[in-house]
């Protein structure tokens, strides 16, 4: 049954996308040139809902009426558009041939019959926030049915009698296929509310936040993202400004248009702050002679280090992110601000730490954005210089300027390659299974984010 929907619910199952109470600002909309696309895709999974089984029917052509079996062998939809009805969904047409098989003596008859079909289609918002499907209108034109190989046994009347009965069956049968369709795409649909991974122990579920827009250019959805640590929601600021995409934006004529607000990343880098992801433990390496993690190389620096520790241990600098990190987009440029608090600990002779002194930290780094198949993911690089000063203090005075070079290299990179590990493993966007963006282009704008992209869907 999947299969069948499928190709059908393209084009609606990447509307899924959702939104909960407090709205993360999302915005996905299928355009135009997303419908040819869903169509060419959308042919197969209606040949095969169109395939009715049409039962016997009586012939009166000779002295005895008998029943004469029939047999659907083929049905071929040779065209299927797709258009957009304002403040409504969708507009199905297609125009199908039916082969049918007539199994009468002396010879057995096949039949072609071109039927055009319509159906509207309204898109609304279901009961657990996800888009539901449901036929409004749906109406068959018959033309006239054509033998396919020359026959001399069938008069014209029982040719309009086995057309009659043919047609009697599919004009009852033929769009109830469709809603069956249309239903097993909605529970289809229903499934698109599923979680998907963050970072470690956390996830992020989208869902419907009002009706949907549909205007002749395209359907939109406002979505939002509930946010879960440990399995439980957590809670995220209000924000009382609403988020509007601008129309057009992105690429001209592109499939799948989605504008990601400010606040959606700053809710993710709230959870990821939450759930301790960005946190890191920076140690070198123990048996290296040269390691620079190590009371010996800060004591070159800060006597006191050397005076309580005379023989060389090991340091580990432990870096916790207290403030959540704080994202900026503006026009073609988007910065990531942390302040990390920075503990620099020495591992004593019983396996305890000791506190040796801490630093607060200000990192401004570049952030570069892509898209692969249905997650988003970032890369980042340092802007400037690494900032920080002593917060406490348990070996005397210390020169921040002396200590700048060390600290400053042996946290820079480790703190790059955590986060880009981190942001590689990439945030799920609004999609339905099988169903990833292709040729995506990533633009920034003031306040917001827009993915422009093409769709693909993998059978």
């Amino acid at each position: 049954m999947a299969g069948a929907h499928h190709g059908l619910g393209l084009l609606l199952a990447l509307l899924l996308p959702a939104v909960p109470t407090s709205s993360t600002g999302t915005v996905v909309r299928i355009n135009r040139a997303a419908l040819s696309y869903v169509a060419d895709v959308g042919k197969v999974s209606l040949q095969r809902a169109l395939k009715v089984m049409v039962p016997p029917f009586l012939d009166q052509s000779g002295e005895v009426h008998q029943p004469t079996r029939t047999q659907t062998l083929d049905v071929h939809v040779s065209h299927l558009d797709l258009k957009f009805i304002a403040g409504f969904g969708l507009r199905l047409m297609a125009t199908a041939n039916f082969t049918i098989k007539v199994f009468r003596t002396p010879e057995t008859l096949e039949l072609m019959l071109p039927v055009a079909l319509t159906a509207d289609a309204r898109v609304a918002q279901g009961p657990i926030r996800t888009p539901v499907v449901s036929i409004s209108t749906c109406s068959s034109i018959f033309s006239p049915a054509r033998v396919l190989h020359d026959s001399n046994s069938i008069s014209p009347e029982l040719l309009v009698l086995v057309q009659e009965h043919i047609k009697a069956i599919l004009s009852n049968k033929l769009c109830l296929h469709i809603s069956n369709l249309v239903q097993g795409l909605n529970v289809h649909l229903g499934t698109l509310i599923g979680l998907s991974p963050v970072g470690p122990e956390s996830q992020i579920r989208y869902s419907m936040v009002s009706e949907p827009i549909i205007t002749g250019d395209y359907i939109a959805l406002e979505v939002n993202a509930d946010l879960f640590l440990l399995g439980q929601p957590i809670t995220l600021p209000l924000d009382v400004t609403p988020f509007v995409l601008p129309w057009p934006v992105g690429t001209k004529g592109t499939m799948a248009t989605m504008g990601l607000s400010q606040q959606l990343f700053d809710c993710i880098l709230l959870l990821l702050q939450k759930a301790g992801a960005l946190n890191l433990d920076v140690t070198g390496e123990l048996n290296s002679d040269d390691n620079p993690l190590n009371t010996s190389a800060l004591g070159q620096l800060i006597p006191e280090v050397t005076h309580q520790f005379p023989e060389p241990m090991p340091v580990v600098l432990k870096v916790y992110l207290g403030a959540t990190p704080m994202v900026t987009f503006h026009t073609n440029n988007a910065t990531l601000r942390l302040q990390p608090f920075v503990e620099v600990l020495v591992a004593s002779s019983n396996s305890a730490f000791q506190s040796l002194f801490s630093l607060e930290v200000a990192v401004n780094l570049s952030l570069q954005l892509s898209v692969s198949k249905v997650k988003l993911q970032g890369t980042t690089s340092v802007l400037g210089d690494v900032r920080f000063s002593v917060a406490a203090s348990n070996v005397g005075f210390i020169d921040v300027k002396q200590l700048h070079t060390l600290v400053g290299t042996l946290f820079k990179k480790p703190l790059l390659d955590h986060l880009n590990a981190l942001l590689g493993m990439g945030i799920a966007l609004p999609s339905v299974v099988n169903l990833y963006y292709t040729n995506p282009e990533v633009f920034v704008y003031e306040g917001y984010v827009v993915i422009s992209s093409g769709l693909f869907y993998q059978r």
